[in-house]
Parts: C-alpha cells; sequence; structure tokens
C-alpha cells in the first residue's frame, strides 16, 4: 500500500512539466519569506541587546514569568549590573 501510494507520486511527479516551474517558482518564495524578511523585519533583539547567554536566559525568564500582566518597554534594555 504504502509502495503504491510512493508510485503514485514519483510517477505523477516524473511526468510533469508545468508542475516543475510552479514547484520552482513555489520554493524560490519559501526561501523569499523565510530569509530575505527574517533579516529585515525579525532582528535578533536578544543577541544585540546582550552580550551573553546568561543575560538572554535571566531576560527571557523575567519576561515569562511576570505575573501582572503589564508591558514593561525597557525590558529589553540590557540592565545595568
Amino acid at each position: 500500500m504504502i509502495r503504491n501510494f510512493m508510485n503514485f507520486y514519483t510517477e505523477g511527479f516524473r511526468n510533469m512539466r508545468l508542475g516543475r516551474a510552479l514547484w520552482k517558482i513555489i520554493l524560490l518564495k519559501i526561501l523569499f519569506i523565510f530569509l530575505v524578511l527574517k533579516l529585515f523585519f525579525f532582528p535578533d533583539v536578544l543577541k544585540v541587546s546582550y552580550d551573553n547567554d546568561l543575560d538572554r536566559a535571566e531576560h527571557v525568564l523575567r519576561r515569562l514569568t511576570q505575573i501582572d500582566g503589564t508591558v514593561d518597554h525597557t525590558a529589553l534594555l540590557p540592565t545595568a549590573k
């Protein structure tokens, strides 16, 4: 049964012409979305704001365990020690 299923899809992909071009377009769009947009719109704020993993972990723990539900907009800034 699984062999028939796999054979169905391999033969289908082998015989298609327009589908190959469409799959290339889909893969290019996925690369664009995940690589280019991530670089420009989702910077790594923790890596920029904190020097080491311990400080990053403390910040994340502090934000996750915040009880009152208020948002501290200065929380992304490094704390002075």
